[in-house]
């Protein structure tokens, strides 16, 4: 834990946009969609940083990352906080901070996800996004305002398997109450966050607010005068407000050009909405001069990709692909006190560091394995770096580390096994669809074994071919691996996979897998045991 630091923040708000695409964003470049709150907040008052990266995906296997600081995608795919584990907002409580969530995320109410808010002292759930079963009907009153017609969210499973939709999309329903750009979750979200920025701080000496804020992940769902901003004619017909998830959209035949550019589009508009939103945040932090004793970090999950090109194939939603820049590499933009805004910080980092940083600022110490370095001698200038490497991926699939430059993503070598799932709290998946999507239940293949740091027994459950598994376990991958140099390559045209001379990246993931002790399994099943 780093020292304290004069100026060093007495509260911290933590604001994750999901899946916010680095490179669109004004302040790192992008010049294709209007993002003015954010690239204000870089410009006047944070940090930013330039080379983050994600560790664990993808929704509440990185929100795992943030919440305990632990990576878990080398251990399970997605589930809940262990009970060898706790999330920061534990210690907080003892150490009398007060902490709130804010979120319309429905992921962190589902079982699998749904104990990572008990230990807030207060939360405040929006209801109605992407798949939460708020509304059991339509509303017969809907007259198509604000919210235009679109067409359901299975349309692309109809179009490519002709499968009728099996996951129930509550959203679908959801969208027809709504009468005005209020009643959308993104702008209600942000409208609580800054009420209780207002309204309740006045009341705690110490305080960690969390904002999880789903925007703009999909539904790409937008109205006026978002909705149509960036498209150069009028769409015709029902809005795609549900992204395909496929590698190879357009490419593949799946999608037109015209749907693509619709789409992509949306999911601009959706951008831009709530960062208008944000900037309620940043007006109730004006209000109360908030500048000179809280942090404000503004971090996200992961990217979208969005007709990305890689391999020749343009790229749509999070398929089982390696993590590309446009997924992996994230933005992160860090306000502290008695810092300048407007700086840049290219030290390597990660979203497990974000959990570090809350622990030393609140001078606490997590009692289970972590895997962070706090930020806070980044931001203060008080270190150039804070770490050698980086290791992400998703589980079952791709394993990568990054020194800040290079990015090795290496494959399974055989079948993509062996490979167990470690938990004492069964996962569920994002989506549950009996005998489509689904997890098998434990069986008697089940041991009794131990977590790295933690004496508290955990079941393994190892898989073989042939049990479901979920749909981003990677299938017919084994021995694609990928090596890119990204000062040299940022877009990652040229594969130095096969290059000779890789065997030092080949022995960093080594290190880097060693070093988590991770499951001995992992290494055989990437070839490096």
């Amino acid at each position: 834990m780093s020292e304290a630091t004069p100026g060093a923040p007495t509260n911290v708000v933590v604001v994750l946009l999901d899946s916010l695409n680095r490179h669109m964003l004004g302040c790192y470049g992008g010049r294709e969609f209007e993002t003015p709150n954010l690239d204000r907040f870089a410009r006047e008052r944070a940090t930013r940083f330039t080379r983050h990266v994600t560790g664990s995906l993808p929704c509440m296997p990185a929100r795992h990352d943030i919440l305990c600081g632990a990576l878990d995608f080398l251990w399970k795919p997605w589930g809940s906080i262990e009970l060898w584990e706790e999330p920061v907002t534990a210690p907080l409580r003892k150490a009398n901070v007060t902490t709130m969530l804010v979120s319309d995320h429905p992921h962190l109410f589902e079982a699998g996800g749904e104990n990572y808010h008990h230990d807030f002292y207060g939360w405040d759930y929006v209801r109605g996004h992407e798949g939460d079963p708020w509304k059991t009907h339509l509303d017969p009153s809907w007259i198509g305002a604000p919210t235009l017609p679109a067409v359901k969210g299975g349309w692309f499973w109809e179009r490519i398997f002709g499968w009728k939709d099996p996951i129930d999309r509550g959203y679908d329903r959801t969208r027809t109450f709504f009468r005005e750009e209020e009643d959308f979750p993104g702008p209600r979200t942000m409208k609580a966050a800054a009420s209780w920025l207002r309204d309740a701080t006045p009341h705690h000496d110490r305080f960690m607010l969390f904002v999880d804020e789903f925007d703009p992940h999909e539904p790409f769902d937008t109205p006026a005068p978002w909705q149509g901003r960036y498209e150069s004619e009028p769409w015709q017909g029902e809005q795609l407000i549900w992204p395909p998830y496929v590698n190879g959209g357009v490419s593949g035949g799946h999608l037109s050009e015209a749907e693509g550019r619709h789409i992509r589009a949306n999911y601009g508009a959706k951008l831009s909405m709530i960062d208008h939103w944000f900037g309620r945040i940043l007006a109730a932090f004006d209000e109360r001069g908030l500048w000179e004793t809280t942090a404000l970090v503004l971090c996200t999950d992961h990217g979208h990709y969005l007709g990305d090109e890689r391999d020749g194939r343009d790229i749509w939603g999070k398929p089982a692909v390696p993590q590309f820049e446009p997924l992996g590499h994230t933005p992160l933009l860090v306000s502290w006190p008695g810092v300048a805004g407007g700086g840049d910080c290219d030290a390597l980092t990660t979203n497990v560091d974000l959990h570090a940083t809350l622990c030393d600022v609140f001078d606490v110490e997590p009692e289970h394995r972590t895997h962070g370095v706090s930020l806070a001698p980044l931001v203060t200038g008080a270190a150039e770096s804070v770490r050698e490497w980086a290791l992400g991926g998703i589980y079952g699939n791709w394993v990568q580390v990054t020194d800040g430059r290079r990015k090795y993503a290496r494959a399974p070598v055989d079948a993509n096994f062996p490979l167990s799932m470690w938990s004492n709290r069964w996962s569920t998946l994002p989506v549950d669809v009996p005998g489509v999507l689904t997890m098998p239940k434990p069986d008697r293949r089940a041991a009794i074994d131990f977590m790295p740091g933690s004496n508290v027994p955990v079941l393994r459950q190892p898989f073989a071919p042939g049990d479901m598994l979920p749909f981003w376990v990677g299938r017919g991958i084994e021995g694609q691996h990928h090596a890119y140099d990204l000062e040299l390559d940022p877009d990652e045209a040229e594969n130095r996979a096969g290059e000779p001379g890789k065997a030092d990246l080949t022995d960093l993931l080594r290190e880097a897998l060693v070093a988590v002790e991770a499951p001995a399994e992992q290494l055989e099943r990437l070839g490096l045991a």
